[in-house]
């Protein structure tokens, strides 16, 4: 097989390579390389959104032709283009004794969404940035990993929010032609399309790519002339809320995604399943092995010791279930292929106590997959109780279900002014080994001065990012103007700035902050220690109440009695949340607890140099340690703990957090403030690394995994 990329006739002999390099995200993850196609021209580069794909193909070839004869480019571009191919070139995995041999078995990832880059618009949240960042990680650490997933034409969505603040839902057709992203193309020369097998009617895909440093990841797309018109639209968007299109989305994922490999030339592998969607795949791994002449109890054997199954979802009603006559219309003829009736096979996904509910996921995936783990402490605990029935004669405490908290790629969260800092101040290499704790001990020797400056640059930077989005509303929409100052037009770089960015759904509370109106009032309008919040996130398109609460909370922001201090920012994505994340001052999270599995916007925030204010759940109960933020939550309440959580978050605003940020020396620097950044930093940006991340799934189950294979 081999790939099709992206061509750019445009682009001079001497200036080859950034065609190569703008097919390979990891530039994605170095600033000297985005920096290569920035000083091509920096208005194009804004214009495009930072895709050097589409800003590429738009560049007149008289502009590229004149930067050949720039000296201090050329002189950049051969010094960034000898890195990457030297890091292309790297040959072993450290981790698995140093063999990384095409002929050996390595990790196949499935995952439904994937949180690489704006200009691939595959995600909806959290899971996609994790499974995202995996896969980054996977490359700086040359672990034999191949992914696959989905290649939405739609994407998710975009937001547009209405007059009466109700979330409009907006789809854009993924330009395929001006994203990273490649035709995989069979021996003929034509793209590869691939059947996925026993199932009826016929559905087939074909195969894209997309290149994360030095792994692969493998997009499956159904939007072909040989599928049926209702079969075309099974991967158009993420997350569909018709029942039956979801399962066959997710049919298509694991199943299909297997048969891909297959297709590929990559058979035997074990399988890492990030959530239950794509956990077909499981069934179909098993079929490969009857097919090579195993048993059946031989090949779920195999399957159990080969397979990883991550569980992100603290909350029964996040779990797929399908009705059983869903399953009986889609797998009729495949449980005979793997030789069984059709009970035996619907008991495979039942839940002990649910077993008339339907066909179970995650229940189906925690019993197949030996290897099993949550993605923080105490989402492990939540876990074990929530799924203990699945092992009757085990206590809760011997529940067969580990723990690997979630991690952030630091490279892509850090922002490159901040690296600048750190790379002054920390000592060469300290990025190859950022999940070293010694490392970030030499925080203490950054000058106060220093990061308090880098940090307020960044911090009007975000601001003035927002302010050019209310224009843009109100430029080219002619939207209302309450709209344009709740987008954050009003807002001052001089003032407290928290934000809360996440998805809005009802659990994780984004009004919280408004339990007490004239309190809240009060801490914002104050005349000499105001305060602002920032909101981002979309809600679930079939999610009514999430969007009622985003309603809620985009109204207060234009209402005058809180004097602009609070704004929503449209159009959540992966770009808004760089600057967010590097440019508040405090992280703002109160979901209910523990409905927090890990959470990952925190970490990013926080190696940024941004304190949290969090309920105690998720990472922040294992990150927390009086220093590094403030916490609230500490009680485990019955029923409605609103009224209590937002009193607790009140006291906490009112006495710690606003007078410590406004205690100020002579020279205008609030150091008892920065003490509480470097105490973030220096307390999460290795143990909250996608490093340690990738390390402990390396030790604890893939080492172990491809013994088996």
């Amino acid at each position: 097989m081999s790939i099709q990329q992206n061509e750019f006739p445009n682009l001079p002999q001497r200036l080859k390579g950034l065609g190569f390099l703008a097919e390979n995200l990891w530039w994605s993850w170095n600033p000297s390389a985005r920096m290569l196609f920035k000083m091509l021209d920096r208005q194009l580069w804004k214009e495009s959104r930072h895709n050097p794909d589409k800003m590429l193909k738009e560049l007149p070839a008289e502009v590229l032709a004149a930067v050949t004869g720039d000296a201090d480019y050329l002189c950049h571009y051969d010094g960034v283009m000898s890195q990457f191919t030297q890091y292309m070139e790297q040959k072993g995995c450290p981790l698995l004794n140093n063999s990384t041999d095409s002929s050996q078995p390595g990790i196949a990832y499935f995952s439904a969404e994937y949180g690489l880059h704006r200009s691939l618009p595959f995600y909806a949240g959290g899971l996609g940035f994790l499974a995202g960042d995996h896969l980054k990680e996977c490359s700086d650490l040359n672990v034999p990993l191949v992914a696959v997933g989905f290649m939405y034409p739609q994407g998710y969505l975009h937001q547009k929010i209405r007059e009466d603040g109700w979330q409009d839902n907006i789809s854009e057709t993924l330009e395929r032609e001006a994203a990273p992203i490649s035709r995989v193309l069979n021996p003929d020369g034509n793209q590869l399309i691939v059947k996925i097998p026993l199932i009826e009617p016929n559905i087939q895909v074909a195969v894209w790519q997309v290149s994360v440093g030095r792994v692969s990841l493998y997009l499956m797309d159904t939007d072909i002339e040989m599928n049926d018109p209702w079969n075309r639209t099974i991967s158009a968007r993420l997350y569909t809320g018709d029942l039956e299109q979801r399962l066959r989305q997710e049919i298509v994922l694991g199943i299909g995604g297997a048969e891909v490999l297959e297709n590929l030339g990559i058979s035997h592998f074990a399988l890492h399943l990030n959530e239950g969607h794509a956990a077909f795949a499981l069934l179909e791994q098993v079929r490969d092995r009857i097919n090579e002449g195993m048993r059946y109890s031989d090949a779920l054997t195999w399957v159990k010791e080969t397979s990883i199954f991550t569980t992100h979802t603290p909350v029964p009603a996040g779990h797929d279930v399908f009705p059983f006559h869903l399953m009986e219309k889609y797998f009729h003829t495949y449980w005979a292929a793997l030789g069984m009736d059709r009970d035996t096979f619907l008991k495979l996904g039942i839940h002990p106590d649910h077993p008339e509910a339907g066909f179970n996921m995650t229940a189906f995936a925690m019993g197949i997959a030996n290897h099993r783990n949550a993605v923080s402490k105490r989402h492990g605990e939540v876990s074990r109780k929530m799924w203990r029935t699945l092992w009757p004669d085990s206590d809760e405490a011997e529940v067969c279900i580990d723990y690997i908290t979630n991690g952030v790629h630091v490279p892509t969260w850090i922002e490159p002014k901040m690296k600048l800092l750190f790379d002054k101040h920390l000592g060469p290499g300290w990025l190859d080994n950022h999940d070293n704790p010694v490392i970030w001990e030499m925080i203490e020797k950054i000058p106060d001065e220093e990061l308090w400056k880098t940090h307020r640059w960044l911090k009007v930077k975000l601001i003035d990012a927002i302010r050019e989005r209310s224009r843009g509303r109100w430029v080219n929409d002619r939207a209302n103007p309450s709209i344009v100052l709740a987008g954050g037009a009003l807002l001052d770089p001089s003032v407290l700035t928290f934000g809360f960015a996440r998805r809005f759904a009802t659990y994780k509370r984004a009004d919280l902050i408004f339990y007490d109106w004239d309190r809240l009032r009060g801490l914002l309008n104050d005349r000499w220690r105001p305060t602002q919040i920032i909101f981002a996130g979309k809600a679930h398109p079939a999610d009514d109440p999430g969007k009622q609460t985003l309603q809620r909370v985009f109204n207060a922001c234009r209402n005058p009695d809180l004097g602009g201090r609070i704004a929503f920012v449209e159009d959540y994505g992966e770009q808004l949340a760089q600057y967010l994340v590097h440019g508040v001052d405090v992280w703002l999270n109160n979901p209910i607890p523990p409905m927090e599995a890990s959470g990952t916007s925190g970490m990013k925030a926080a190696i940024n140099g941004v304190p949290q204010l969090s309920i105690l759940d998720g990472w922040w109960m294992e990150a927390y340690n009086g220093k590094n933020g403030w916490a609230l939550g500490h009680e485990e309440i019955d029923g409605n703990r609103d009224q209590t959580d937002a009193a607790e978050l009140y006291r906490i605003l009112e006495e710690e957090i606003i007078p410590l940020y406004y205690r100020v020396s002579d020279e205008g620097i609030p150091h008892e403030w920065v003490r509480a950044m470097k105490e973030a930093i220096k307390s999460t940006a290795a143990q909250f690394s996608a490093r340690r991340m990738v390390k402990e799934y390396t030790a604890k189950f893939y080492s172990a995994a491809l013994k088996s294979v």
